[in-house]
């Protein structure tokens, strides 16, 4: 597992930009030290059909870079109608989990599961969709995922987006880490981007 992945705090700042055909993020540990990125890899099938369907729809492809821009893990959401899936997947592009955004008329949830299937952990959302709850298959908490402030500025005059995510120490399965320390810039693009 990439050291990236050993942090128990990222902050992930979506960065702005006047004209973006993509997503970006840089990630923060919790001292404040850049440790790497997030990427949007955008193919120009996916920025055409950007033109034709709702962004809520469009496939994506994410790509968690350590601070060296080597990609340490990748989150692929394919053409979605209702509601999205996502798959996870390692450095070495092998297939370890994904997570199902579920059907609720006002918090947000989605179910974070192994290769296998089996449901590691839920993420619930309050009505803001601002702060997550991460919990185990046992119920208990493994960790948050909370909207940061941006000042007024960004706040105000643009879409980005910035999110602390804590995982307690306590969380040692380096699949699960990796997971829930991958998934908040999908979140951000499944309910923010494509809103």
């Amino acid at each position: 597992m990439d050291k990236f992945f050993s942090n128990n705090t990222f902050v992930i700042d979506e960065k702005i930009a006047a004209f973006k055909l993509s997503n970006a993020y840089k990630v923060y540990n919790g001292e404040g030290q850049e440790i790497g990125a997030i990427q949007e890899h955008k193919p120009l099938t996916y920025i055409l059909l950007d033109f034709v369907l709702p962004k809520s729809m469009v496939p994506f492809e994410l790509n968690i870079l350590n601070i060296d821009g080597q990609r340490i893990a990748q989150l692929k959401r394919g053409l979605t109608l209702f509601m999205s899936r996502v798959q996870i997947f390692n450095e070495a592009g092998a297939s370890i989990g994904s997570f199902q955004q579920k059907f609720t008329l006002l918090k947000p949830k989605f179910t974070l599961m192994d290769n296998l299937g089996h449901e590691i952990a839920t993420i619930k959302g309050d009505w803001k969709a601002w702060n997550f709850e991460i919990t185990n298959a046992e119920g208990q908490k493994v960790g948050s995922i909370g909207k940061k402030w941006n000042g007024l500025g960004k706040e105000l005059f643009t879409t980005a987006d910035k999110y602390a995510v804590n995982i307690e120490p306590s969380m040692t399965d380096e699949t699960t880490r990796i997971a829930v320390a991958s998934v908040v810039a999908a979140i951000d693009m499944i309910l923010k981007e494509g809103s």
